[in-house]
């Protein structure tokens, strides 16, 4: 039997689920439940965990999945849920979304190059169906309209995978004579890179192969309305 703060909990992370696709922060959850500090949550987890409702991913920041819910809860989510042709005694399985927190590492210009971002302004909850199992990740927030016709716009989160090897016509991460990085797609031609924009309003940017450093690839976008 649980008791009404590990129910309150179960219930909130279980309602930003079906909402969000991503569980709530323990800021979130300390705020939601009124408590003074994380440490309760922590409790409340660990409780909730070793009564079976939910599962915790190793090595996963912010990564909660629910196994089951308890009756008082399961049967209000099922006449929330349901269609009006389902019949009744029908039970829709309990979202299981795992999401880990990347750094945003700053602000990077679908445009002209700006200055290399290396500092981490925030955090941001991210997919985790999104990311590769190898390699290292990490997010930059886009300015700028040049990246337009490949469907990244001005405010957008880009999901970067860190690597130096990109193909012909890949969206990267391109570090210019060392100093100033840019989001553009890459194409080799000789002993020039050329970086293309996907606004027809700019022109295509070519430079000596040896002033261009890739530092990642594009493996998905964020876009908040």
């Amino acid at each position: 039997m649980l008791t009404k703060k590990q129910l309150d909990l179960l219930d909130f992370i279980n309602t930003r689920l079906q909402k969000d696709g991503v569980p709530p922060s323990f800021d979130e959850m300390k705020v939601a439940l009124d408590l003074r500090s994380k440490s309760g949550i922590h409790r409340l987890i660990t409780a909730l965990e070793e009564r079976g409702f939910i599962r915790r991913l190793a090595h996963r920041a912010r990564a909660i999945e629910i196994i089951r819910l308890p009756d008082s809860l399961g049967s209000a989510q099922q006449m929330t849920e349901a269609a009006p042709s389902e019949p009744a005694n029908q039970v829709s399985a309990p979202a299981m979304i795992a999401a880990m927190e990347l750094p945003v590492m700053g602000r990077i210009a679908a445009g002209v190059p700006i200055e290399a971002i290396n500092q981490v302004s925030h955090q941001v909850a991210v997919p985790a169906s999104m990311l590769s199992a190898q390699g290292q990740h990490f997010a930059l927030e886009v300015r700028g309209d040049l990246m337009i016709e490949a469907g990244i716009n001005d405010g957008d989160i880009v999901v970067i995978r860190e690597t130096s090897v990109a193909d012909n016509g890949d969206v990267v991460v391109a570090l210019v004579d060392g100093q100033e990085a840019t989001l553009k797609r890459i194409y080799r031609k000789g002993s020039t890179i050329a970086l293309e924009a996907a606004n027809p309003a700019y022109e295509t940017r070519q430079y000596p192969q040896d002033q261009v450093k890739v530092q990642g690839r594009l493996v998905g976008l964020i876009r908040t309305y």
